[in-house]
């Protein structure tokens, strides 16, 4: 029934809140643990969409999940006002974080020796202030026209007009919106992981005819280690498109319902279902709990930060935890040494 339902979605923001806001910290603590990852220019985008996504964790998820319980607007007016200003923002810059990334990827992969020319700290801060001016300027508008509040749709403090006078242009305004971050967005990861791939695809063609080239001139290879290359030579066509397509995947996947629901929302024709619009919205929200692992600690270098962190945690308590036994040993030593 209706009730069963909003307690599973509640627990659904619940669990989406927790593992969003342990998995940004450890994409946090890794970057100030790890000086390599703190040279790497790509850091300052990540760690922009860490920030974005803890925010999010921290104010409009929590929001969310009381309008699920209270069936209402949770906190007054003021509060709610900021907290629909916050998520406009938030989403926007994640969103213009990814397609930096993007960027910087394209970059570094089409350009390999003009990279570190054309992507400075100075030209990665210059695109971040873009992203801030751009995701700032339409929660600046909405506010001063009254268009932030709390939407029963979605159970949360967003986008909302409730004059019916100013329909024509709260529908205009949201088609730009749109438009100009998630679709935006869109255009400019297809188009660099795309060229990204291409790149990736030609440079494993060429080592492709190398290791065939090897294979043949070395007849006495044993069968299994002549499988072995041909298997890391299906490995390595894989993982480019792998990589490629979760990234755009995930994008496509967490913010499209979201977009598309509130674009149809404003045709009065079509009635949308209320749990689908707070599913559409906790898939907006699963971005944040994908992001570190897609972007972040799944990567050979986080991955090794963090290994190296839980290490040096687990040793310490471990340390701790064997004190008064290695003192009880030295006593026992002592006294034996003394009849001695």
């Amino acid at each position: 029934g209706g009730p069963g339902r909003r307690l599973l979605l509640a627990f659904v923001v619940v669990v989406l809140m927790l593992v969003a806001l342990l998995a940004n910290v450890l994409v946090l603590m890794c970057f100030l643990y790890s000086a390599d990852i703190r040279k790497q220019v790509p850091g300052l985008f990540i760690l922009n969409l860490t920030f974005c996504n803890l925010l999010m964790a921290v104010s409009s998820m929590p929001l969310t999940l009381a309008g699920i319980i209270y069936k209402s607007q949770p906190a007054g007016d003021p509060v709610c006002h900021a907290v629909g200003f916050l998520e406009t923002f938030l989403t926007t810059n994640s969103m213009l974080s990814m397609a930096a990334l993007s960027i910087d990827r394209w970059i570094a992969v089409v350009f390999p020796l003009s990279y570190h020319s054309k992507m400075r700290f100075r030209d990665a801060a210059l695109i971040l202030s873009y992203t801030w001016l751009h995701s700032a300027s339409f929660p600046i508008v909405a506010a001063s026209l009254s268009w932030v509040g709390f939407h029963h749709l979605y159970a949360s403090c967003t986008l909302y007009n409730k004059r019916p006078e100013d329909r024509t242009q709260f529908v205009i305004f949201t088609g730009v919106f749109h438009a100009l971050s998630f679709l935006l967005s869109l255009v400019v990861l297809c188009f660099t992981y795309l060229k990204v791939l291409k790149v990736a695809r030609f440079h494993c063609k060429r080592i492709d005819v190398i290791t065939m080239q090897t294979l043949v001139l070395l007849v006495d290879i044993h069968p299994s280690v002549r499988e072995r290359c041909l298997e890391e030579q299906r490995r390595r066509r894989q993982r480019a498109t792998k990589k490629i397509s979760t990234f755009i995947g995930t994008f496509i996947l967490c913010f499209a319902p979201y977009v598309i629901t509130r674009l149809v929302e404003l045709s009065s024709v079509v009635h949308i279902n209320a749990h689908w619009g707070i599913i559409s919205k906790c898939l907006a929200y699963s971005k944040a709990v994908s992001d570190p692992f897609v972007y972040s600690l799944l990567r050979h270098q986080y991955k090794k930060t963090w290994k190296d962190i839980l290490n040096k945690v687990l040793k310490r308590s471990s340390i701790n935890s064997s004190l008064p036994l290695i003192l009880r040993r030295l006593c026992v030593e002592n006294v034996l040494m003394g009849k001695a």
